[in-house]
C-alpha cells in the first residue's frame, strides 16, 4: 500500500491531473444518481432520456467549472481552506446548472434532489482530496524530526501549520504556561503545562524544543531555559517580530537561542537628545570601523541621519565588509549620509588629519585598538604603539582639526590591570585626561565597560565551534567571571555617554552582574542539545578541560579604580572621579615610553608601566615572542634593576640608559 502511494505521488503532475479528473467524472455521475435514490428510494421515475443528457450536460460543466476556479492546478498535499472553499462553490454552481438543464429539458427533479446532490458531491470529490493530502501527510510523517512547541498562541499556530508543509519538521505536542489551554486541541496536537516537557521528550522522543515566543522579554526566556537545563533537548527559537513583519524572516526561519539572548538584559529605549546629539547632520569618524565595537557603533550611527560617516580602518577586509553593509542599509532605508571607507593606521597623525580636514569631522569615537589579552602580551611593543601612541595621535589630530567631541572606547581591563594590554588601556585614558586638562579644544571623554558578547575575542564564538566539533571545551579557570554586555546595547550606551561629556569624563557603563564562565559553558552546551561529560557524567557528550590562566590573565574584572561615582542621567551610565596626571608628567611618560619601543627594551617598557599611576601589577614574566626567541639561550639581566649595561642590538654599541637620555631629551623638548 505504501508502495503504491508513493508511486501515485512521483507521478508526472499531467498524470495525477488525469487522475483526478476521471475520479470526478465518476463521483459527479455517482452524487447524481444517489441524490434521487436517497429522496425517491428509487430510480424508477427518472429512468428516461432526459435524465441521461441532464447528467450529459451536468459533467462537462461542472469540470469547467472546477478548472476555472484552479481545482486541478492546486498541489493536494498544500491543500488549505482556500481550495475547499473553491470546492464548495463549483459544486454549487453545478447544482445550479443541474437545475437550470432540467427545467430546460422538463425532467422530472424534486426540489430536495439538488441540495442532496451539492451534499454527495462535496463529500466526495472534496473527500478523495482532503484523503489524498492526509495520505500524503501521513507517509511523509514519520521522516520528520518531532519537535515541542512552546507557545500556543498566534507565532505557534502560525509554526505548526508551517511545519504541516514543509518535510523538517512535526509539532508532537503544544505547552503554555496558561493554563486555560491546556488539554485543549489546535490542529489536532494538545496543549500541556511546562511540567509534561520531560514526559514528552521520553514518550515522543522530541528532538527539538521551539520558542514560539518572539515577544516575550529576555528575563522570561531566560527563565524558561533554565527550568529546561536538566533535559537533553536542544532549543531553537523563531526570529523577532520586527524581522517577521519587515520581512526579513519567516517564521519558520528557525535559528539557535543565543547565549547573547540569555545574558543580555532587556534594552532600555535610548534618550532621542542623547543619541543622537553628536551625530544628526554632523560629520562622523569612527576608528577602527570594522572591528566588533566599531562596526556597531556605525550601525547605529547611520540611523541617526549624520551628512557623512568616514570609516577609518586598518584591516582592508573589515573595511570592506562594513562599508558594504552600510551602503545596503543606507540603500534599504532611503538614507542620505555618504559613507567614506579609509584605509590607515591612527598611528599616522599626517594620515587622520588629512581626512578629518577633507571632510571637516566633528565627532570622533576611537575605537581601534589591540584588546586580545595574550595577542598583546606577545607582542609588547605593537600593542603599546597602537593602543597608548595610537590614542594620543588621533587625539592630537582632532585637536588641530577643531574636532568638537572626542570619544575613547576603553576597556574593564585597564582598571588594576595585571596585563599589558590593561595598562595601555588605561595609559590612553590618562592620554586623553591630560589633553583635556591641556587645551580647550573637543570635549575628550572616556567610556569604560566589560567583554561584549559575540565579539571577535569573546569566548562566546570559540564554545560554540568547539561543541560543534565534538569538544573539548577549554576554560582557563574554573572559577573565571567576567561582565557581559550585548554589542548593539554598548554601542548604543557609548554613544549617549559621548553626549552628556563635559571634558575629561569618564563614563562607565552598567554591565549587570558578573557571569561565571563555567556557567556559560554550561548553558551553552545545554541550548546545542549536548551533556556534559566529566566523572559524574562519563557518558555525556562533550567535556570541560581547564587549561589555566593565560598570560596577563584576570579572575575577575572590575570597571572603577575608585569608589567616587555618581549617577548621570540615563540609568545604565554612570561617571567616574579618578585621578590623572598633568600633562607635562603625561609628555614626559610618552617620551620615555616612545624610546623604549624604538629600541624594543622590554625591561625598560615593564618599568615605565609599573611606575605608572595605572596600578599596573604584571602576574608573568616578560612573555613577548621575538624577546623570547632573542633571549631564549642567554642569561636575562633586567639593566634597570641591576645597573649593568646590555646590548639592545648587535650593531649598537651605546647602553641602554645612555640611548634613553639622550632620545627623552629630545623628545621632551618636541612635546612639552
Amino acid at each position: 500500500m505504501d508502495k503504491a502511494i508513493r508511486w501515485l505521488f512521483r507521478q508526472p503532475r499531467k498524470i495525477k491531473r488525469l487522475i483526478i479528473l476521471a475520479v470526478d467524472i465518476i463521483f459527479i455521475t455517482l452524487a447524481f444518481w444517489s441524490a434521487f435514490i436517497v429522496r425517491l428510494e428509487s430510480l424508477e421515475q427518472v429512468n428516461s432520456p432526459n435524465h441521461w443528457w441532464v447528467l450529459m450536460v451536468l459533467v462537462p460543466v461542472s469540470l469547467l467549472f472546477f478548472i476555472r476556479l484552479g481545482l486541478y492546478r492546486a498541489v493536494l498535499r498544500y491543500l488549505g481552506y482556500h481550495a475547499i472553499m473553491n470546492m464548495l462553490f463549483g459544486i454549487v454552481m453545478s447544482a445550479v446548472v443541474m437545475v437550470l438543464v432540467s427545467n430546460y429539458l422538463d425532467a422530472f427533479l424534486p426540489r430536495s434532489v439538488p441540495v442532496i446532490y451539492s451534499a454527495f458531491a462535496f463529500i466526495l470529490c472534496g473527500g478523495v482530496r482532503s484523503s489524498a493530502h492526509a495520505i500524503y501527510n501521513k507517509s511523509t510523517e514519520w521522516k520528520k524530526t518531532p519537535v515541542i512547541i512552546y507557545g500556543a498562541g498566534d507565532a505557534g499556530r502560525q509554526l505548526h501549520i508551517a511545519f504541516r508543509l514543509g518535510n523538517e519538521y512535526r509539532a508532537v505536542a503544544f505547552i503554555d504556561d496558561n493554563s486555560a489551554l491546556h488539554r485543549s486541541l489546535l490542529h489536532g496536537v494538545t496543549v500541556y503545562p511546562p511540567s509534561k516537557i520531560p514526559w514528552l521528550v521520553e514518550y515522543f522522543d522530541a528532538k527539538k524544543l521551539l520558542l514560539a515566543m518572539p515577544g516575550i522579554t529576555r528575563q522570561r526566556r531566560r527563565e524558561i531555559v533554565e527550568g529546561l537545563e536538566h533535559i537533553h533537548l536542544e532549543i531553537l527559537s523563531i526570529p523577532g517580530i520586527a524581522d517577521i513583519v519587515s520581512g526579513k524572516t519567516r517564521i519558520n526561519d528557525l535559528r539557535e537561542l543565543s547565549i547573547e539572548e540569555l545574558l543580555g538584559r532587556d534594552p532600555v529605549a535610548p534618550f532621542p537628545e542623547l543619541i543622537s546629539a553628536n551625530i544628526r547632520d554632523k560629520v562622523v569618524m569612527v576608528t577602527g570601523a570594522g572591528g566588533s565595537i566599531g562596526s556597531e557603533l556605525c550601525r547605529q550611527i547611520i540611523q541617526q541621519n549624520p551628512k557623512i560617516l568616514v570609516l577609518f580602518e586598518m584591516s582592508e577586509y573589515a573595511l570592506y565588509m562594513i562599508e558594504q553593509e552600510l551602503s545596503g542599509i543606507c540603500q534599504r532605508s532611503g538614507l542620505k549620509a555618504r559613507v567614506m571607507p579609509l584605509l590607515g593606521t591612527v598611528q599616522r597623525q599626517s594620515r587622520l588629519e588629512t581626512a578629518m580636514r577633507t571632510f571637516g569631522v566633528q565627532t570622533v569615537y576611537h575605537a581601534a585598538a589591540f584588546k586580545h589579552v595574550p595577542m598583546v602580551e606577545y607582542n609588547v611593543v605593537e600593542g603599546v604603539r597602537n593602543n597608548v601612541f595610537g590614542t594620543w595621535r588621533a587625539a592630537e589630530a582632532a585637536i588641530n582639526c577643531k574636532v568638537e567631541t572626542f570619544v575613547l572606547i576603553s576597556s574593564d581591563k585597564a582598571v588594576r590591570p595585571t596585563n599589558v594590554m590593561g595598562t595601555s588601556k588605561r595609559l590612553a585614558e590618562l592620554v586623553l585626561q591630560g589633553l583635556a586638562l591641556r587645551q580647550d579644544g573637543p570635549r575628550f571623554s572616556i567610556v569604560r565597560f566589560g567583554n561584549v558578547l559575540g565579539s571577535s575575542g569573546s569566548v562566546v564564538p570559540l564554545f560554540k565551534k568547539q561543541i560543534r566539533s565534538g569538544g573539548p571545551i577549554t576554560l582557563t579557570h574554573e572559577n573565571i567571571t567576567r561582565y557581559f554586555m550585548t554589542i548593539p546595547e554598548a554601542a548604543q550606551l557609548v554613544i549617549q555617554a559621548g553626549s552628556m561629556a563635559k571634558g575629561g569624563d569618564v563614563f562607565v557603563l552598567d554591565m549587570g552582574k558578573p557571569v561565571r564562565i563555567i556557567d556559560l559553558a554550561h548553558k551553552m552546551l545545554y541550548l546545542m542539545g549536548y551533556r556534559i561529560k566529566d566523572k559524574h557524567n562519563p557518558g555525556g557528550d562533550i567535556e570541560i578541560k581547564i587549561t589555566g590562566l593565560r598570560p596577563g590573565e584576570k579572575l575577575y574584572e572590575e570597571l572603577l579604580i575608585g569608589g567616587d561615582n555618581k549617577p548621570t542621567q540615563h540609568p545604565r551610565i554612570r561617571t567616574s572621579n579618578e585621578a590623572y596626571l598633568p600633562w607635562d608628567q603625561v609628555a614626559k611618560l610618552l617620551a620615555e615610553l616612545h624610546t623604549a619601543c624604538d629600541l624594543y627594551d622590554l625591561f625598560r617598557i615593564r618599568d615605565l608601566l609599573i611606575k605608572a599611576p595605572t596600578e599596573f601589577h604584571p602576574q608573568d614574566g616578560i612573555c613577548d615572542l621575538i624577546w623570547m626567541e632573542n633571549n631564549e639561550t642567554k642569561d636575562i639581566i633586567n639593566p634597570h634593576d641591576n645597573k649593568q649595561k646590555m646590548k639592545t642590538s648587535p650593531s649598537n654599541n651605546k647602553n641602554t640608559e645612555q640611548i634613553e637620555d639622550e632620545e627623552v631629551i629630545q623628545l621632551s623638548r618636541r612635546y612639552l
